[in-house]
């Protein structure tokens, strides 16, 4: 091997484990719309037997089930943001909400509008990032589930929570989870390196993959940077996951003109654990008319 071939292996290699700012990059379309990882997605997420791209089929019905009875969801205008392939919207409108899905993933879309059809479901699907969804709807309840929001930076969320709060109804709902300050202090930094990483998750072909693990303490956030080399192409993905206390949320929450209602152990109702490395909330946005003519 000549030295310049050398010295552009020792960049290369420089450049996988390098660490990135905060949040430097953004790929979520890399994960989303690609080919192959947006089929891999869609059998995990409906895999109900696994917690990966979605919960167990069991969960999800005992939290369906939970987020009916507490919002009286009948003839409800709800929206979930991250729908993927309508494992919560179906359910929801089968109970008898008017429903409105948002998803990256064309793939899972199509499946989701595929149920809805098939049952003559009241569900409206919107193919797109919704970071930039658009709609003159409102709604009395908007979710997002399985912790989509850590993946978020700051700016992106105080967004979102924005959008949030401009496209519910006065005294609306918003449901969330996230992952806890409990579940950063139990992850640690690492480099692994394996052939076909994840068995095949990022590319038809054969190919080599990164994964390097960061850690910012000073944000309580975490990054896995998967870099996958293949033949002909170099591809690094970015997973950020931010990591939340309830004050932390709550200030979050607040800022975007929320008031924190309640704090849950996850989306099926159970208690908050301060132990566990997740928690639910549901952030509502005040009435300002009426708090204003109480004030008269």
């Amino acid at each position: 091997m000549d030295v310049r071939k050398k010295i552009r292996m020792f960049t290369e290699l420089k450049e996988i484990n390098r660490k990135p700012k905060p949040f430097q990059y953004y790929t979520a379309d890399d994960l989303w719309t690609d080919e192959h990882t947006s089929r891999q997605m869609l059998y995990y997420h409906l895999n109900g037997e696994i917690d990966v791209s979605s919960r167990k089929a069991e969960f999800i019905k005992q939290s369906v089930d939970w987020i009916t009875e507490k919002f009286s969801i009948k003839g409800k205008k709800i929206a979930d943001f991250g729908c993927g392939p309508g494992l919560y919207t179906t359910q929801l409108a089968r109970n008898g909400a008017i429903v409105t899905g948002i998803d990256f993933s064309e793939r899972s879309v199509s499946y989701a509008n595929n149920v809805a059809n098939r049952e003559d479901l009241k569900v409206h699907y919107v193919n797109e990032n919704y970071l930039g969804f658009e709609t003159d709807e409102r709604f009395d309840l908007i979710i997002m589930i399985m912790c989509d929001f850590c993946a978020l930076s700051p700016t992106q969320r105080e967004s979102l929570l924005s959008k949030f709060h401009y496209l519910l109804l006065p005294e609306g709902a918003l449901l969330f989870d996230v992952y806890s300050i409990n579940a950063f202090n139990q992850r640690q930094e690492l480099v692994s390196y394996e052939l076909d990483l994840l068995d095949g998750f990022w590319s038809p072909k054969e190919y080599y993959g990164f994964l390097n693990t960061f850690k910012y303490e000073d944000e309580s956030l975490l990054l896995d940077k998967y870099t996958i080399i293949e033949e002909s192409q170099t591809r690094t993905v970015y997973n950020w996951l931010q990591h939340f206390s309830p004050d932390s949320l709550k200030a979050e929450l607040e800022n975007s003109g929320f008031e924190q209602k309640e704090i849950l152990g996850d989306v099926t109702g159970k208690p908050y654990d301060p132990e566990s490395t997740e928690f639910a909330v549901i952030g509502i946005k005040p009435d300002t008319q009426k708090s204003s003519c109480g004030n008269g």
